[in-house]
Order: C-alpha cells, then structure tokens, then sequence
C-alpha cells in the first residue's frame, strides 16, 4: 500500500482545439480520494490550430488548477511529449492522459484504489475487461490490441488485457528510471517490457470506461504505428 500526497497527470496535445478544452474541464472536476494534489503537466507538441490559446485561457479561468504548460517548438511526437512531461512531474505517481476525451478521468480513483488499499505497484486501466458498463464489440482495432498484448504478454509474462492502454499508474521515480527512448507510439510497449524487467513489481489491471475515437474524427494513430509497436515489443523485451 502506497501513500501518496500528488498525482502527476501528464497530458501530451497536438492540434486537439475541439476537445481540449472539454478534457482539461474534466480533470479539475475530479476530486482525488484522500486529499491526494493534482498537478497537471500539459505539453504542446507543437500544435498548428488554437490549442494553445485555448489551454492558455483555461490557465487564466481556472487559477487553482496547478496546471504546468510546455511547449515543443517542433513536433516530435507523443512519446517525446511524454518525456518532457515526466522530466517536469513532481508527484509520487503519475499517469497519462490523452487528449482527445477517449478517456474518462473520473476513472482516476478507481486506478488509485489498488495502490492505496493493496500490495500493488503499477495499476494499468483495460479498456476489453467486459463489464455490464462497458460492453466491448469486436473491431480491427480492437484485434490489432489482442494481438499486440498477447505478443507483449509472452515476453513479460505479465497477464494484461490491454498493454497499449495510455491509463498506466506508475511511480515517477519508477517511470524515470526506465530510461524511455520511444518519441512516438512505440512508447506504450516500451514501457511495458521494461517494467517487465523489473524484480518484485506488481502489476493489476482494473476496466475503465472508453469511448473510441475514429480516425475521421482526428485519431492520429494508424496501422504504421502498429508495426513499429511489433519492432518494440521485439526490441526492447530482448535487446535492451
């Protein structure tokens, strides 16, 4: 059981100006259980729409948000958001959120539960664990995530649903001390089998409620990313 007094929320953006918004309301509604301090850490990477003016009006509408603002100067991708984001994270544990409101942040407490109240290190958030809340439809995207789990399971010998997930919960000082060097979607199973590596930590899956974007809809991840995921899960399960 872990106790933990700040969350590091990181959120990397690239040209998101019709969700953005939205998601950093959702966050400052959350409430933490225990008291536990949000500090949000958003990265711009390098957007070219109005994200950025729309993230610096929140700043200035929601003052009591700890809300820290970083900004790429070219767009290298969201891994390399991501490292930026947790270089500046100061709290016990962090975890990713992406953008674009496929994710609900009300699941942030159920994430924590395991931590506080159980022998667990890292909690992952399964968006095809089936509950009577969310059921789960077949789809190609859906086959690609079996697939690509199943691959980074074999490897790790972790038992996950979903390796992909971008809700990990994980302990900053952990997280930095795996020595990330994905700068694109390649960063999820690098993650994974580095952790994978790791004596004596524990890892749960808990389900999280999903709502999925398509690509028509500005979802920026497509089937090249697949393969690069195949190359890490390769690369860095057995050559790192």
């Amino acid at each position: 059981m872990a106790n933990i007094s700040k969350l590091s929320i990181l959120i990397p953006v690239y040209n998101e100006e019709l969700l953005i918004g939205d998601l950093l309301l959702k966050v400052y509604e959350v409430n933490l259980v225990g008291n536990i301090e949000k500090e949000v850490i958003v990265v711009n990477d390098d957007s070219n729409d109005k994200t950025e003016n729309i993230i610096q009006q929140f700043i200035t509408d929601y003052p009591l948000l700890n809300l820290i603002y970083l900004a790429h100067n070219k767009n290298k991708g969201k891994g390399a958001a991501l490292h930026t984001a947790i270089n500046a994270a100061s709290g016990d544990y962090l975890i990713i959120q992406d953008a674009d409101l496929e994710y609900n942040p009300h699941d942030y407490n159920h994430l924590l539960a395991p931590i506080l109240n159980e022998d667990v290190t890292v909690v992952y958030g399964s968006r095809f664990i089936e509950t009577d809340k969310s059921p789960q439809k077949i789809t190609i995207h859906s086959l690609a995530n079996y697939f690509l789990t199943y691959l980074s399971n074999f490897f790790t010998h972790f038992i996950l649903t979903d390796m992909e997930t971008c809700y990990k919960l994980i302990p900053t000082a952990i997280m930095r001390s795996l020595d990330l060097k994905e700068k694109r979607f390649g960063f999820e199973p690098e993650i994974t089998a580095k952790l994978g590596k790791m004596k004596r930590l524990k890892i749960k899956e808990i389900a999280i409620s999903y709502q999925r974007r398509s690509l028509h809809e500005g979802k920026k991840i497509g089937w090249k990313d697949g393969f690069r995921a195949i190359y890490c899960i390769f690369k860095y399960n057995l050559f790192s």
